[in-house]
């Protein structure tokens, strides 16, 4: 029977080494992908007030987040997401930052909620924001990023595909429809629901947000569109909305990432601060819950107190993708990292083996050296788990001949080096002799 004090809280997670491998293979996509599109990081604390996240999420958040009050009795809250705070650090400094600005973070965020595959109580989330463009360039950028990131962990159009719809497109076809605007954020709300929840109990939600028999079948008529085309014809005039997607999948083709994007009706985002275009990316088998979300929130920086300013941002988090990378194979290569083990027979050899570790350290290359003395089968049988690229044992006949073997542990290979000139040149570990 396992003890209850040796797991984490329910919803929460441990992060072995083994765990960590794949955290920091997904950490570093998303990092350099960042890096390569000039988006800046930025940090913030874990703990907000309650308040500000009332203010964006509504009175019922404190529902589904982690809320407790202060010795001092004023309620705060864990992070659920890092929107809000983003909102709140760029309104304190709206008078100083130089627009448009590019942010991005990896944040631990957390809430309470039922959990399925997928969704943890708990998890890392990529943030990528830009803050004072009106252009749908700006939605471009954060895409066409994402979708390097993804492209880097191995992830591209075979395998996932970016789903991209408009707010403002829905909210123009729900006027047409005859809807009232006053009723089009709980039709929002409710059409977010769908796949979660049967089309009768969507029908009975739209029929307590006020809309009529008629209008609720209307509704269900649009959800049917599969085209932008097929949307653009159901409008009598000219859409705003229509021109800028088509500009969008226009400048994402010229990124590279046409066959990526795909456009979807059904892409609401049940948010209520999303004002423009939305997008979620789903592998192509629809097997997970979405990679990443995101879109056009141009009215969250006056609602914290701000001036009004536009946004788009994209939230990407690592329990999905892990879960995808794992299903399709995609996982990190043993010793990817280069990781060379050095080992000795006895504390004879401990100098030249250390002397030869730091001459590798130094050069960048990641070594692990024998903290003691140790037989050849259980140095190699440590060593031989995956986790190493490389091997280097020494005995007292390696240290007389003045040579190495080298053991690639990838593939079991091995070649002899000059333990001199490996000191003295560490990159001959990559280069056998022929």
């Amino acid at each position: 029977m396992s003890t209850p004090l040796l797991g984490p809280p329910r919803g929460m997670r441990d992060f072995y080494p083994d765990d960590m491998a794949l955290r920091n293979h997904i950490f570093r996509a998303w990092s350099e992908a960042a890096g390569r599109f000039g988006f800046e990081p930025y940090d913030a604390c874990v703990v907000e007030t309650l308040e500000l996240l009332k203010r964006k999420g509504g009175e019922e958040i404190a529902e589904q987040i982690y809320t407790f009050k202060d010795k001092s009795d004023r309620d705060l809250a864990l992070r659920a997401e890092m929107t809000p705070t983003l909102a709140r650090m760029v309104a304190a400094r709206q008078n100083t930052l130089a627009f448009p600005i590019k942010w991005t973070t990896t944040a631990q965020c957390f809430r309470y909620e039922r959990m399925s595959r997928g969704r943890k109580r708990e998890h890392y989330q990529w943030n990528l924001d830009i803050i004072g463009e009106d252009g749908v360039a700006a939605e471009a950028e954060i895409l066409a990023c994402a979708l390097t990131a993804l492209n880097q962990l191995g992830l591209g159009p075979d395998l996932a595909q970016v789903h991209v719809n408009s707010r403002a497109l829905l909210a123009e076809m729900l006027l047409s429809l005859g809807i009232p605007q006053e009723h089009h954020a709980a039709t929002f709300l409710a059409l977010d629901k769908r796949g979660k929840i049967g089309d009768e109990e969507i029908r009975a939600l739209l029929g307590a947000a006020g809309l009529n028999a008629e209008a609720i079948a209307a509704v269900f008529r649009m959800l049917a569109v599969q085209t932008l085309d097929e949307a653009a014809a159901l409008l009598a005039q000219t859409s705003p909305a229509v021109a800028r997607l088509r500009a969008l999948f226009a400048l994402l083709a010229a990124y590279g990432f046409g066959e990526s994007l795909v456009f979807d009706i059904a892409v609401i985002r049940g948010l209520g601060y999303y004002t423009g275009i939305v997008f979620e990316a789903f592998d192509r088998a629809r097997q997970f819950r979405a990679l990443f979300g995101g879109g056009r929130y141009d009215n969250l920086l006056a609602s914290v107190g701000g001036r009004p300013m536009t946004a788009v941002g994209l939230g990407f988090g690592d329990v999905v993708i892990g879960e995808l990378l794992t299903e399709t194979g995609k996982l990190p290569a043993p010793g990817a990292d280069g990781l060379l083990a050095i080992g000795y027979m006895d504390q004879a050899q401990q100098a030249a083996a250390l002397a030869l570790a730091q001459a590798c350290r130094k050069a960048g290359r990641p070594v692990d050296l024998a903290l003691h003395a140790d037989k050849p089968r259980a140095f190699f049988a440590r060593v031989g788990t995956g986790r190493f690229q490389y091997a280097i044992y020494l005995g007292p006949d390696d240290i007389a001949r003045g040579a190495v073997r080298v053991k690639r542990l990838t593939d079991r290979s091995e070649h002899e080096l000059a333990l001199a000139d490996l000191c003295a040149n560490p990159a001959l570990l990559e280069q056998p002799p022929c």
